[in-house]
Formats: structure tokens, C-alpha cells, sequence
């Protein structure tokens, strides 16, 4: 008996991958549900979608970001009875089998809360440049399914069971870290996180470097680290500290001490934030355990 699948997908001014995104989702094999969170796009990313009648679309009145609009999409999908669920980034695109080969790998062990397929770039000859990153970080490869600490969230499988134990993604995020976060408290839950190497979906990005944009995702790989429930809360904030240093040496090949100096200050005032209100961080790893 085929299992309930639910897809979904955030959208905010995502027009150009519309019509590459969802017919791809509509010629699954395997039967699919699928679910849309707009995030109040500019363009005509609601219009396009409009003109496929078997999606649901939800409209948000405000920007959420990528995890609390993913929430929305995550809640209604087990409210409706999904099994699985199955978030998929809007310039990201499946095969006709890329579904059922992950529940069939999904049904086959129990203990995978989160299984993702190999990550194409736009070309499908090459991995995508930071998913190949995660995919060499493997700790063990069994049966066509490839053990990992983390795999970016552009094409996850979620389990119901694991969702129910672990919860959804921590508002405390903006738009990066999340993913990070989730992970480590599937770990925690003493879940598996995997990559099938014989299932594959196209990413269409080109990843760019930008100061601001290093800057805001070493605040929330700073934010993960305090969060995470297999740290105890002094060892969390040690480690923390040590990221405050240790983000901007890394990121001084790139943009030179100058920029090294002023990334260390606002990673710094970030961090006091935390130490001297403590009461988010203490309140999230609460709702993580």
C-alpha cells in the first residue's frame, strides 16, 4: 500500500523555476500531494502556480523565511494524514523516481529520519558545489545509502515519526542555520541522516560569496551551536565562543583582516546577546529535548 507522500515547497519570487519545479512533482511516479507556502512574492510566482489546479497554496501576508513558512506546509501535510514529507526547494527539481526510491529506502530502515538524493547542479553532470561538500563528509556508505552529519535542506524526507519527535524548525532562525539546527536534534533523537546515492534531484543555484551574507549564516552557525541538545549549556556556549574567533580567521582568505576585524565584531555582539540574555537559548534547547 503506497504510503502518503506530502511535497513541500516555499516560494517567494520564484517564477523563473515554476514551471520546471512543479510539473517535474506532477509526473512522479510515485503518488504525491503537494503543498505551496508563498512568502508573499512580488513577482508572478502566485500566478504561475495558479495555473496548476492539484497543488495547494497557502499565502502568507508576510515574508516568514524559509523554516517558518516550511512549518506551516509541515503542520497542515500531518494534519492531512501525510506519512512522509518531502521539502523541496523552489529552484530544485525531481525524476519520476526520485520519490519512491526514497520511500522504499525510508520503509526499509526504520531508524532514517531524514534521507536526502544526490544533489545535481543545473547541468545534472556535476553535484551541486556545497551538497558534494556534505556528501564527501560521509561516515559510511550501506546498501546505496550514505551516513552524514548534515545535508542542506533543499531536498529532505522526512518521516512522520521523526517530525512527531522532533518537532518543526526553530523560529529563532531567519533564513539560514535552520537546517543545521534540525539536524543536530535529529541526531539527538538517536535518528540517522542519509544521502541515496542511487536518487537524484536537479538544484538550479549558483552559489555566489557575499560579505553580508557570511556574516548573517556565521551568526546562525553561532545560534546552532548554542542550540544544540547534545551540548551541555556551558560547553555550547564555549564552543560558541570559540566560533566567534574562529568564523572571521577562516573567512580572512577571502576578504582580508579588515573585514576579518569587522565580521569578529558583529559575531562578537551577536554572541553577547545570548550571554547576557540567555532566556531564548535556554527556552529553544527546552523545546528541542
Amino acid at each position: 500500500m503506497d504510503k502518503t507522500v506530502f511535497i513541500i515547497i516555499v516560494t517567494y519570487n520564484g517564477a523563473r523555476w515554476i514551471d520546471k519545479n512543479i510539473p517535474s512533482l506532477l509526473l512522479s511516479r510515485y503518488p504525491v500531494k503537494v503543498i505551496v507556502v508563498d512568502n508573499k512574492s512580488t513577482d508572478n510566482t502566485l500566478e504561475l502556480l495558479e495555473k496548476y489546479p492539484e497543488i495547494d497554496i497557502v499565502k502568507s501576508e508576510i515574508n516568514l523565511g524559509f523554516g517558518k513558512a516550511n512549518n506551516i506546509g509541515m503542520r497542515r501535510a500531518l494534519d492531512l494524514g501525510a506519512d512522509y514529507l518531502f521539502l523541496l526547494n523552489q529552484d530544485a527539481w525531481i525524476f519520476e523516481d526520485t520519490i519512491g526510491s526514497l520511500i522504499y529506502n525510508m520503509e526499509q530502515q526504520d531508524k532514517l529520519g531524514i534521507l536526502s538524493p544526490m544533489h545535481y547542479a543545473a547541468t545534472m553532470i556535476n553535484l551541486d558545489q556545497s551538497f558534494a561538500t556534505y556528501y564527501n563528509r560521509r561516515i559510511g556508505e550501506k546498501l546505496g545509502i550514505a551516513n552524514v552529519p548534515f545535508v542542506n535542506a533543499a531536498a529532505w524526507m522526512l518521516s512522520r515519526n521523526c517530525v512527531e519527535k522532533v518537532g518543526y524548525f526553530e523560529p529563532l532562525f531567519g533564513h539560514y542555520g535552520e537546517d543545521r539546527n534540525y539536524c543536530d536534534r535529529v541526531l539527538y533523537h538517536n535518528f540517522d541522516i542519509g544521502i541515496a546515492t542511487h536518487s537524484k534531484i536537479v538544484h538550479d543555484r549558483v552559489i555566489t560569496r557575499n560579505f553580508a551574507k557570511d556574516v548573517t549564516q556565521s551568526k546562525y552557525k553561532i545560534l546552532a551551536t548554542l542550540l544544540n541538545p547534545s551540548y551541555s549549556l556551558p560547553s555550547a556556549y564555549l564552543k560558541g565562543l570559540k566560533e566567534v574567533f574562529g568564523l572571521p580567521k577562516y573567512f580572512n582568505k577571502f576578504y582580508g583582516i579588515i573585514k576579518a576585524f569587522k565580521m569578529a565584531g558583529a559575531l562578537s555582539g551577536y554572541y553577547a546577546g545570548f550571554v547576557f540574555n540567555p532566556q531564548p537559548v535556554k527556552a529553544a534547547r527546552k523545546n528541542s529535548l
